[in-house]
């Protein structure tokens, strides 16, 4: 019989290296923190495979989920002292919405999106969610409203996912404490404090722009620098490669060395239908990057030589050449790099494993739909690309797109 020891103290105060001292507010955020499922981002790091470029990238989602917690409690504090009315039992729902807003990323997050589990992890966090609703007898029905969009009050929903919200305030300052990129610090505390609610939406205090203006370019800065590092994405397209070769080796019949739960999905189909599946919610429960990591190790050694020679190239960081931007994968060069490896005897499937072309995109600030809205002193509101003379914030508007191309070193 197992043994389940529970603490009669909730209110439990950690020591995070970003913010210091954190304070868990509720009894609520504790029992979610202690659920199994929360538990599970302990091992699940938030960067994936950025360690490979800053060896200090090794915190996990649990720390950015704690970190945005963190931030949210400071904002709704902040609005109250506005005279913005917020209930207690909105506070709460809010707090646990941002505590669950990444519950469902698996192990290296969006590579395990696009390869062997193709849904969204948006749509997986919202089955935990009423998983744990079920669990805690309805006490989430509130919180997972907010998360959605469907609850009255927009602006709380616009604290867990907007343009500037917790989510993003936390990582770009806790990615940029664990890599040392300092172009990733944010005056968050300035940034909090200038926050306000006009009709219902969440909006800048005036006094604010200049924060508001360092904050998109250190995130522009940071997707080049960390989330889209050149190093990083080619790492990131080794693993799909091998994850897709796992994938198809077992669709043929091949019983590959895994982890029970891995080998579940690497045997199966699934999509977001699946989710209402029980069994399917409590396997992806039990993977985290361990599961891949030493199933990566296993395939080291595995009778397959594509899987074999993708494995052992990301086990020890054997990471393929990059070309990165329009200048470098020029049409003309990618042929004549095809046209080598031919020569050099790599057949059509070596060749499409050991390759790929592709791109990525930096939007640091997207101009309609969901801006970042400036309260001047007369009342009037502005789109932050309006309301700032900064020419960056202007420029920063248009999507970036820089193609790339991988291929084994020579």
């Amino acid at each position: 019989m197992a043994i389940v020891f529970h603490s009669k103290n909730k209110r439990k105060i950690l020591n995070d290296p970003v913010y210091g001292f954190v304070t868990i507010p509720n009894d609520l955020i504790f029992d979610l923190i202690e659920n199994k499922f929360f538990q599970r981002l302990r091992r699940i790091k938030q960067l994936g495979l950025s360690n490979l470029v800053y060896p200090g990238a090794l915190h996990t989602r649990f720390h950015h989920c704690i970190g945005a917690m963190n931030l949210m409690d400071q904002s709704l504090n902040i609005l109250e002292r506005k005279g913005i009315k917020i209930s207690q039992e909105e506070k709460e729902a809010a707090l646990a919405a941002i505590i669950l807003h990444d519950i469902g990323h698996g192990p290296f997050s969006h590579t395990l999106e696009n390869t062997m589990i193709k849904i969204p992890h948006e749509q997986i966090s919202i089955a935990f969610m009423k998983r744990l609703n079920e669990e805690f007898n309805g006490k989430l029905s509130l919180a997972i409203s907010i998360f959605l969009n469907e609850y009255h009050k927009k602006f709380l929903h616009q604290l867990i996912s907007s343009q500037l919200d917790v989510d993003r305030l936390d990582y770009l300052r806790r990615d940029s404490f664990y890599t040392g990129v300092s172009e990733g610090i944010i005056s968050y505390e300035r940034i909090i404090n200038m926050l306000n609610v006009h009709n219902n939406e969440l909006v800048v205090e005036e006094k604010g722009i200049y924060s508001i203006e360092k904050f998109i370019v250190a995130r522009r800065l940071m997707y080049w620098q960390v989330y889209l590092h050149k190093t990083t994405v080619a790492a990131d397209e080794i693993l799909k490669k091998a994850l897709k070769r796992a994938k198809e080796l077992s669709n043929i019949g091949h019983d590959l060395p895994a982890s029970t739960s891995f080998k579940f999905f690497l045997e199966n189909n699934f999509d977001a239908s699946s989710l209402s599946n029980t069994n399917v919610v409590e396997k992806f429960a039990l993977l985290d990057d361990s599961d891949v990591i030493s199933a990566l190790k296993e395939w080291t050694i595995y009778d397959d030589d594509i899987l074999k020679t993708l494995s052992i190239n990301m086990i020890n960081r054997k990471l393929p050449h990059i070309l990165f931007g329009e200048q470098q994968c020029t049409d003309k060069v990618v042929d004549n790099i095809l046209n080598e490896l031919k020569e050099q005897g790599f057949n059509k499937k070596e060749i499409a494993y050991y390759t790929s072309l592709g791109s990525v995109e930096n939007e640091a600030y997207k101009h309609s739909g969901n801006e970042i809205k400036i309260l001047r002193k007369n009342g009037d509101i502005e789109d932050i690309a309006e309301a700032s003379d900064n020419y960056n914030i202007h420029a920063l508007k248009d999507t970036v797109k820089k193609p790339f191309f991988i291929f084994p070193r020579r």
